[in-house]
């Protein structure tokens, strides 16, 4: 029979719980690994952006990387690759709650649709800056706002329309999207200058929008033929002023008629005049803000919670200056 010491049975009870600690330590650590609930990464922040579909959204990646390099952070950067794709954005931003990253930048894709799945995030108490249009809930805690200063963006549309048209003609506005709040004001900013400092410029007809750049096409088509003697026309989204410069192509009125787009990365037509000019958002600045917000956010720092940045009338004037270049896009090209 052989004899254990009570010290060597305490070293070996010891040794045992040791044991039994790393086990455990292990196994959570492979069940956090396995459960996507459960997967928490706070050097990552996720950028969502309204679509990958056109170029109005990679200024705000450049933003965002820049920023995020300089904090000491990662950006994951996806989106759905249709503006009218509402359901596959709500499932990104789902997915991002799911991984626990340290924040999220999102430009909603519509204004209702989204509200939900930012509550869902903030509960979940990831930070939430929404960039471009705002949703119908209140900034504070962790959510911040930073947004396209949409009613300046009217009133510059209103003074480009009054300068190229010297005061006097007929303008319709296409592409009002009534599920993009910032949309419905750059539309009334717009009418309410128009009037007050252009009563000789008339607004001959106003029509919804859609992000279909061919439904666009058409409904600026019937405009034109509606309208012979249209002297320019206000589009007031991306795809709205792609389809009314393709109608406008079509019908050989292509500079005839002025345009005035927002938000399209069609440089040539700029350039050549066949677009007279856009008023474009700064989307890198809105990237480089948010990350700065959420960054100082997770330091528990103080944060602004409604910041606009000032779009840029663009045309080919300006289309070489550095400013307008990062706005579109075009650093290092």
């Amino acid at each position: 029979m052989v004899m254990v010491s009570g010290s060597s049975r305490r070293r070996r009870a010891h040794s045992l719980v040791r044991c039994s600690v790393r086990n455990l330590t292990m196994a959570a650590g492979l069940l956090l690994a396995v459960l996507p609930g459960c997967r928490l990464d706070q050097k990552t922040v996720a950028v969502i952006p309204r679509t990958t579909g056109i170029s109005l959204w990679e200024p705000e990646h450049a933003g965002a990387e820049d920023a995020a390099r300089s904090r000491g952070f990662k950006i994951y950067w996806n989106a759905p690759t249709r503006e009218d794709d509402v359901q596959g954005q709500i499932a990104l931003v789902e997915r991002i709650i799911e991984k626990g990253y340290a924040g999220l930048v999102l430009a909603p894709d519509q204004t209702l649709a989204l509200m939900t799945p930012v509550r869902r995030a903030l509960a979940k108490n990831i930070p939430v800056v929404i960039v471009g249009s705002p949703l119908p809930l209140e900034p504070g805690g962790k959510l911040t706002y930073i947004l396209s200063d949409d009613a300046a963006a009217g009133r510059m549309a209103a003074e480009r329309m009054g300068t190229i048209l010297n005061g006097k003609g007929s303008v319709a506005i296409l592409g009002i999207d009534p599920d993009i709040a910032g949309v419905l004001e750059r539309v009334r900013a717009f009418e309410k200058s128009l009037a007050e400092e252009y009563p000789g410029i008339e607004v001959e007809e106003k029509r919804p929008g859609l992000f279909s750049v061919p439904y666009e096409q058409q409904s600026a088509k019937e405009v034109l033929e509606a309208h012979p003697h249209l002297s320019a026309i206000l589009a007031v989204t991306t795809d709205a002023t792609r389809g009314a410069y393709s109608a406008l192509v079509e019908a050989h009125r292509a500079g005839r008629v002025k345009l005035v787009g927002c938000d399209q990365d069609l440089l040539m037509p700029v350039m050549s005049g066949e677009i007279d000019s856009v008023v474009a958002e700064d989307t890198y600045a809105m990237g480089y803000q948010a990350m700065e917000v959420l960054a100082d956010e997770r330091a528990g720092k103080p944060v602004p919670k409604l910041i606009r940045c000032a779009p840029r009338l663009v045309t080919k004037d300006n289309l070489g200056a550095p400013e307008i270049r990062r706005i579109l896009g075009l650093m290092g090209r």
